[in-house]
Parts: structure tokens; C-alpha cells; sequence
């Protein structure tokens, strides 16, 4: 048989297609064709500075005078039922988490460092408020009843294990000041203008949505009298004299707090007259009537860190409990 030129051409191309060309074409049928990566696609986020949560926390419980040692994520629910009503928005309950659970690793973190808080030396953290108010199912049962159990403590701990072992981390790091308060009167404070230092995830925010709050408007009446002996007692050295003629505030901070605030001759800070008079807010405004003083003030707490109310508000218009704490903490990452 003679081979010519056209023969090895035609064995040539049947070879291509056989070999070549259509294994290239049943590949790409079959999804196993890979394309070349899009360059234009974003690389996936890769944090690797993740934190284990432990599997138990000493916790000092002031009520039986003794250190008891408790399941980390149970500890957490407990939390979040002892701090946040539990008649709010799921995505709320599970900011929370989130919130404690972070702020009671920090405290287990400056534990090994430098040893337990002299109020409780044989734990990281108590039950009250000196640290996290946290209540167990029995106490809550207790307290509660059935219903709330079956009920409020399962939403709760659904809330718990759907965020189980998620922390707040600024720059790569634990955020450690993981604050928060029971509602803020619309503005949330910067940390240093309530506390000794700048923070910089503890920014002053707006936190529009607390229609719901209770301490909104909250009004207190004392007489001139009373007014200056609660003063004195509490901070005898400025000597405040009945009877008051003119108060003045002399500066708010970024939040719209009393920074500042000058009584007769006498200057304190909002948070004295707060601490003092039994305030539930140093957003206050103060006038004199006669021998009366009127104090009205908006919000509950230190105002810094995540507003609860707020955190409520914002989750029933629509917001994540994640776009809930990148609110509240400046530029924080929950992984």
C-alpha cells in the first residue's frame, strides 16, 4: 500500500481530534474543565488569629460566697438572659452573645496575665454587675416559671449556640473593652469621655432606634437641701453650700453627656452628679425653680459600647446581629 502525503495528513488530524481536541470538549461537558482563576474575583477572607473559647469559666457567684466552675457556653446564655430583656429580636439576643462572650475572654486572657480581680481572687469574673450579671437555668426557673423556660430560654439559647465561639476582633486582636449599656438617649460615647482611656472601637455613634427604652424623660425632683447634702457626702471636698443659686453646664461630650457642669462656685462632671444623686444617665438637663431642682435625664448606663434598646431597634428594622456590633464597636470584625 502506497502512503502518501494526504493519508499521513488525514492520520494526523483524526489522531488530533481522537487525542486532543475532543477529551478537551467531554472534560468541559462534564464540569471538570477548569478555567483560569478571574483575576477580578476578591480573594477569600482567611483570619487566622481565631481565639478557642474554653470548654469551662470559674465564675464567683456572690449569692453562695463560692467560685463555681461552668460550661463556657452555658455561662454565656446565662449572661444574655441576666443582661437583655428576652422579649427582643433574636438577631439582638445573638449581638449579645456575641458581646459576652468576647468581654468574658478578655477577662479570662488578663486573668493569666496578671492574676483575678481582687473583689473575686479565685475567678476571672462574678455574677453581679461588677462584671456580667449571669443567672443559671435553675435560678431562672426559679424566678421565672415553666412557661419562660420552655419558652424565652429556649430563644435564648438558640441565640447562644447559633454564635457558638464567634468573638469581636479589632485589627486582628481580641476587642477586649467589649462595653455595653441598657440605652444610650440616641448617642453612644466615646470611651475616654466616661473612662480613663480612648478606645478605638468605643466610638461615639448614633443610636436612633430606642423608641422602646425604658428611662426615657426621667424626671427627679430634690430640694435645695437634700441636693447639697447628697453632694457633700459624696464628695466632701467641694464644700457646695444651700442654697443653690445657678447651675450651668459648662460642656457636654461628643455623646451629648454632662462633661461638665458648675453649681454655685463648685464643678463637677456629669458622671459625679449621676453617681451622686442616683441618675440613671449623665444625659441630663438641670433647672432651678425655687427651692427646687429638677433633673431630667434619657438613657440607662455608662452610654459606651452597644445599646441594647438600640441593638433591638436596629434588628427589627431588618439589621444582622453582625451589622449590629460593626455598629456599635467601630470597626470590628466578628469571626
Amino acid at each position: 500500500m502506497r502512503i502518501t502525503k494526504k493519508t499521513i495528513l488525514y492520520i494526523i488530524i483524526t489522531e488530533l481530534f481522537l487525542f486532543i481536541i475532543l477529551p478537551s470538549i467531554l472534560l468541559g461537558i462534564n464540569g471538570n474543565f477548569h478555567k483560569a482563576p478571574d483575576s477580578k474575583s476578591p480573594a477569600p477572607e482567611i483570619f487566622t488569629n481565631k481565639i478557642q473559647t474554653p470548654e469551662y469559666i470559674n465564675v464567683y457567684r456572690h449569692t453562695y460566697g463560692v467560685t463555681e466552675s461552668i460550661p463556657f457556653e452555658d455561662y454565656v446564655k446565662g449572661v444574655v438572659a441576666g443582661e437583655m430583656p428576652s422579649n427582643f429580636e433574636p438577631e439582638a439576643l445573638k449581638a449579645q452573645a456575641v458581646a459576652a462572650r468576647t468581654y468574658s475572654l478578655s477577662k479570662i486572657t488578663r486573668s493569666g496575665q496578671g492574676g483575678n480581680p481582687p473583689a473575686h481572687p479565685d475567678a476571672p469574673l462574678c455574677d453581679d454587675t461588677h462584671c456580667q450579671v449571669y443567672r443559671s437555668v435553675y435560678e431562672l426557673k426559679s424566678l421565672k416559671g415553666d412557661q419562660w423556660i420552655n419558652e424565652d430560654w429556649k430563644k435564648i439559647c438558640d441565640a447562644v449556640d447559633s454564635t457558638k465561639g464567634e468573638l469581636m476582633y479589632y485589627n486582628g486582636q481580641l476587642a477586649e473593652q467589649a462595653l455595653f449599656h441598657s440605652s444610650s438617649g440616641g448617642h453612644t460615647e466615646n470611651s475616654e469621655d466616661v473612662f480613663a482611656s480612648a478606645v478605638p472601637y468605643l466610638r461615639s455613634v448614633d443610636s436612633p432606634y430606642e423608641e422602646g427604652a425604658t428611662h426615657q424623660q426621667e424626671t427627679k425632683h430634690f430640694s435645695a437641701k437634700d441636693f447639697a447634702y447628697l453632694l457633700n457626702l459624696k464628695y466632701p471636698g467641694r464644700n457646695l453650700s444651700s442654697p443653690i443659686n445657678n447651675i450651668a453646664v459648662i460642656s457636654k461630650s461628643t455623646g451629648g453627656r454632662v462633661e461638665n457642669i458648675k453649681i454655685n462656685n463648685s464643678t463637677y462632671n456629669g458622671r459625679e452628679l449621676r453617681d451622686a444623686l442616683g441618675l440613671s444617665s449623665a444625659n441630663f438637663q438641670a433647672s432651678i425653680n425655687g427651692s427646687t431642682i429638677t433633673i431630667t435625664s434619657n438613657g440607662f448606663g455608662h452610654g459606651v459600647g452597644m445599646s441594647q434598646y438600640g441593638a433591638n431597634g436596629m434588628a427589627q428594622k431588618g439589621s444582622n446581629y453582625k451589622q449590629i456590633l460593626e455598629h456599635y464597636y467601630t470597626g470590628v470584625k466578628v469571626y
